[in-house]
């Protein structure tokens, strides 16, 4: 006998993302004592051999190809959208429109005025809402913001993040839906992530000054022809905090052999810290307390300390992964649906990196800083 209340689950998208949220999912009921058993209830994709394959495979009670009809069933309490940005403000409106939690993978939506949209409507609607940024949730991420926090670095003077990968590199590949300016280009895409690296460990930006490119003005259309790119493939951002540091950050998706360069460095009066998400579970520290002669870069491992690494293993140094900080991503969001805990990154939230990265869109246009509003 269950004495646990169920969340059923719908989730939207059989992809990669899509099968990472299921991973996320079954391994948060599994690794963290939730307050609901988490039941996968009804997959939808855009065919019936799609929905049924991956229902099949990962074991959720239905599908269906019609995403509005699982919106519709009153049996589903919470709606994930892993489907194409384009489609996640129409999605999103009407799960909260049917008084649904949303959980919607990032970017939130394709421009800063829709993404203010869908938080107004979550907040009126009374639902609670998360935005994947899972990068957000590695145990290494909050150790450097409590080092930060603590002062253990002093004054924060500046700042460089980087999210970097090769998967548009070769100019053959065909024009997709992340070259649809509703996708969001390079920018959107990755820049999100160093975006809100940037401000979780820094703190608010104030100003950006943009730079974008678009390097492979046309792609394969699939049909025999060529496609134009309207979309950034590199775009850089100069940015000044509120706190008065000044700093960078590149996103960039043409980065030949670099499969996931998300990095950050923070310097500060004190000291400072560097991360690679190529060495996942590795912080770098330099201190200025240590003595002449032995000044130098550590590496801080993660570990059990490291909540909540330790419900995911006993050993230190043994690494998480990307599902894992999924698991991670669903708990908080399953605890702030429940009410204990404030939601960790709700659609304001990701209407604050859409408004960010809309900003550096429209510095780059207009070739000057950039007030954030």
């Amino acid at each position: 006998m269950h004495s646990k209340p169920a969340l059923r689950i719908g989730l939207i998208g059989t992809g990669f993302m899509g099968k990472s949220h299921v991973f996320g999912i079954t391994v948060a009921e599994r690794v963290f004592d939730l307050p609901y058993r988490l039941e996968l209830a009804c997959i939808a994709d855009v065919s019936e051999s799609l929905a049924r394959r991956a229902a099949e495979t990962f074991d959720f009670s239905g599908w269906t190809d019609d995403w509005r009809t699982m919106i519709d069933d009153p049996e589903i309490d919470l709606v994930d959208i892993t489907a194409p940005n384009a489609f996640h403000k129409e999605m999103a409106l009407a799960a909260i429109a049917a008084g649904k939690h949303v959980y919607c993978e990032k970017p939130l939506a394709p421009s800063a005025e829709d993404a203010a949209e869908m938080a107004a409507a979550a907040q009126a609607g009374g639902v609670k809402t998360q935005v994947g940024f899972n990068y957000l949730c590695n145990p290494m991420f909050t150790c450097a913001r409590e080092m930060i926090t603590a002062g253990e670095l002093g004054e924060i003077r500046c700042y460089r993040g980087v999210h970097a990968e090769d998967y548009m590199s070769d100019p053959e590949s065909p024009w997709t839906w992340r070259h649809d300016p509703a996708g969001g280009g390079a920018l959107s895409d990755l820049g999100s992530h160093a975006l809100a690296t940037a401000e979780f460990l820094a703190g608010p930006v104030v100003q950006v000054l943009g730079d974008s490119f678009t390097v492979i003005r046309e792609r394969p259309d699939g049909q025999g022809g060529t496609r134009k790119v309207e979309v950034d493939d590199v775009t850089r951002a100069s940015l000044r905090f509120e706190n008065g540091a000044t700093g960078s950050v590149e996103a960039n998706w043409i980065a030949t052999g670099r499969k996931m360069q998300h990095e950050f460095e923070v310097y500060g009066s004190k000291g400072a810290l560097a991360f690679s998400q190529e060495r996942f579970s590795e912080l770098r520290f330099y201190s200025m307390n240590d003595p002449t002669g032995r000044q130098g870069f550590r590496t801080i491992v993660a570990g059990p300390e490291h909540a909540p690494y330790g419900r995911f293993c006993v050993a230190p140094g043994h690494q998480l992964g990307f599902n894992d900080l999924k698991a991670i991503e669903v708990q908080g969001f399953v605890e702030a649906i429940a009410g204990s805990r404030p939601e960790p990154f709700g659609f304001a939230a990701g209407q604050r990196i859409q408004l960010l990265v809309d900003r550096i869109h429209d510095s780059a246009r207009d070739h000057g800083w950039v007030d954030v509003a």
